[in-house]
């Protein structure tokens, strides 16, 4: 079945960022719908663990930083819910992830222009004499529509990523973090069980091995490749680089210098939450009192170099970068925490050609989050333009910036105020400003 109508703009994919998209677009009349392959909103269920919180504040929802008056705010989440004054008596900016993950989902419930459950195949660009168009066919409960967009907004986020030379040996003992909850009870048989990556997904669920050890008696490892098992990067002024001042500043750099920032600001968007490292350390010295040991081996600056199956379970090449030396460990189970990349969604295929690349490879994408090429019929961009403006494209504090940026383009006038001038620090010289 083909609906004729022309949507102003269809997205692909629901995420935060997406999520945020839809209902901060109530305000506007502009048509449009968003598509999700799953039954329902659902962040990162792998990884809702107990007593795990956001790493940015409650203000980053879905819609404050640009509209703090909308009804789908966190706020008006908990007043709904019958919760502001617990969460005034808890004190605490980082809220349980499990609650913003619920607060979501309130919110989905109440969008018209959500469609769950229905995967996006195939998108055409449709050019006639009268008008130019996407052409979107999706499979929804065993049918096949095609709707049809003057824009689309792609919001599909990441996917996990594992060092290419073990992709092939991923199973139920071999597997992604993004897999952890699934796969905990089973895991936790295991005679020993080996933890891979320095972020705060690792020593999450090295915490939650640590904790429930005893009860179990496995072995417990923990490897990193990183210098040491350090924190995230979480002071006030360094804080500032997620701010519209900062995106600015780093987009207007050189390509080439863009990649060599990025590299050495690992640990303002990669490290471990301070609580959590105490919390380990704690953990471990209260099971060493008395000269007692604890079956964990903990060591950075040491890398993955292949996995092989045994008769025993998992044969791990490690090298010590340092000391260039390469060991063998064995496990039972190995889990890569190794972190999620951004992808181009096989439904793009049809239009990759029309497209404009950086010479890194990666999609260009202008100030204003369009892929470069898709021209007047515009290809917006969520959460994929880490290599064109920086740490704070995959941060949920700037994702209702960024749609308020996209919004304002859709809509064709300033439906919202995007703020300039921001933080304390300047991060340049004599910067024009593009996005206004």
């Amino acid at each position: 079945m083909e609906h004729h109508e022309c949507l102003d703009v269809i997205g692909i994919g629901i995420g935060p960022f997406n999520l945020g998209m839809a209902a901060l677009l109530e305000k506007t009349d502009v048509q449009a719908l968003f598509f999700e392959r799953k039954e329902q909103f659902d962040w990162h269920p792998g990884m809702m663990l107990d007593g795990t919180t956001l790493q940015v504040p409650f203000m980053a929802d879905l819609v404050t930083m640009v509209d703090p008056k909308s009804p789908y705010s966190f706020l008006n989440y908990l007043h709904e819910h019958n919760r502001l004054y617990s969460f005034y008596f808890l004190e605490s900016f980082h809220i349980p992830r499990a609650e913003y993950n619920h607060y979501c989902q309130w919110v989905s419930k109440q969008l018209r222009n959500l469609v769950f459950q229905t995967e996006v195949e195939q998108i055409d660009k449709i050019d006639n004499e009268k008008r130019s168009y996407y052409a979107v066919k999706v499979k929804e409960k065993q049918q096949r529509r095609t709707y049809y967009a003057k824009q689309l907004i792609v919001g599909t986020g990441t996917k996990p990523y594992v060092p290419e030379a073990v992709r092939s040996c991923l199973d139920d003992k071999v597997y992604h973090s993004s897999r952890y909850k699934m796969m905990r009870e089973e895991t936790k048989k295991a005679r020993s069980i080996t933890v891979i990556g320095s972020g705060q997904s690792a020593a999450e669920i090295f915490y939650d091995l640590l904790d429930d050890q005893e009860n179990h008696s496995y072995e417990l490892s923990w490897y990193t490749r990183s210098t040491g098992f350090y924190p995230m990067e979480y002071s006030k002024l360094g804080l500032e680089h997620f701010s519209p001042d900062y995106t600015r500043y780093f987009y207007q750099l050189p390509e080439q210098q863009k990649a060599k920032t990025l590299k050495n600001q690992a640990l303002l968007y990669k490290g471990i939450s301070f609580d959590t490292i105490a919390a380990i350390y704690d953990k471990l010295y209260e099971r060493t009192i008395g000269g007692a040991t604890a079956p964990v081996h903990m060591q950075a600056l040491t890398e993955v170099q292949e996995i092989e199956r045994t008769r025993e379970g998992v044969a791990i090449t490690l090298h010590q970068q340092e000391q260039g030396h390469t060991v063998t460990a064995e496990s039972d189970v190995v889990i890569f925490a190794t972190g999620y990349h951004p992808y181009v969604p096989a439904c793009l295929d049809g239009l990759l050609l029309d497209l404009e690349w950086t010479a890194g490879g990666q999609l260009a994408i202008t100030e204003d989050y369009r892929i470069k090429g898709s021209g007047d019929h515009a290809i917006f961009v969520q959460n994929g333009e880490l290599h064109t403006h920086g740490v704070g494209a995959p941060d949920l504090g700037l994702g209702a910036f960024r749609n308020a940026v996209i919004i304002n383009q859709l809509a064709g006038k300033d439906v919202y105020r995007v703020d300039h001038q921001t933080v304390f620090q300047k991060f340049g010289t004599n910067l024009p400003v593009l996005c206004k």
